[in-house]
C-alpha cells in the first residue's frame, strides 16, 4: 500500500511538472552519428494566429563528442506567400574552462536557443524553418563536413509571457 501511494505521487508529480503552457510548438528530429554540413533540419509549422506575437526558440542536444565552445547555425524561415528570412546565428555551447552550458544532469545537455523575440506570423498558412549547421575549423576556410556531438535538433514557438 506504501508503495502505490509513493508511485501515485511520484507519477502525479511527473505529470504536473512535465506540463507546458507556454509551448504551443515543439518538435525535435534526431541527428544520427553526425550532422552533415549539407543536412537541412526541417520542421513545419502552423501558427496559432497571425496577430499574436510568440518567441521562438532553437532547441539543441548535445553530448562529450561536441568539440567546440559555441555553434554557428544558418536558420531560414519561409512564409506561405514565398517570403523567406535567412539568419546566421551564434550560439556559445561552453565555458572558458570547457563546461558545457545547458541543462542537464547527464552527459546530454539541452540548450534552449533564442531565435526570434515577439515575432508575429502574418501571413496564414503553413510556415517551413530550415536548420543548418555552418560550423568552421579556425583558420580553415572549408565547413566541418561531419559534426559530432549534436545528437538532437527541435524547433520551438511560445506564448510571450504575462509581464503584468
Amino acid at each position: 500500500m506504501r508503495n502505490s501511494i509513493w508511485l501515485l505521487f511520484f507519477f502525479s508529480f511527473f505529470l504536473l511538472t512535465s506540463c507546458d503552457s507556454n509551448g504551443l510548438f515543439d518538435q525535435y528530429q534526431s541527428i544520427q552519428n553526425s550532422w552533415g554540413k549539407d543536412s537541412v533540419i526541417e520542421f513545419k509549422v502552423q501558427p496559432p494566429d497571425t496577430l499574436n506575437a510568440y518567441n521562438l526558440f532553437v532547441n539543441l542536444r548535445n553530448n562529450n563528442e561536441y568539440r567546440y565552445s559555441n555553434l554557428y547555425l544558418i536558420v531560414e524561415l519561409n512564409f506561405p506567400h514565398g517570403k523567406t528570412i535567412k539568419d546566421t546565428l551564434l550560439y556559445k555551447m561552453a565555458k572558458p574552462n570547457g563546461e558545457f552550458l545547458g541543462t542537464g544532469y547527464s552527459s546530454i545537455k539541452e540548450n534552449k536557443l533564442w531565435y526570434k523575440e515577439n515575432f508575429t506570423f502574418n501571413e496564414s498558412g503553413e510556415y517551413t524553418v530550415n536548420i543548418q549547421h555552418a560550423m568552421r575549423e579556425s583558420g580553415k576556410v572549408n565547413g566541418v563536413k561531419e559534426l559530432k556531438g549534436i545528437t538532437d535538433v527541435g524547433f520551438r514557438v511560445e506564448k510571450l509571457q504575462n509581464t503584468k
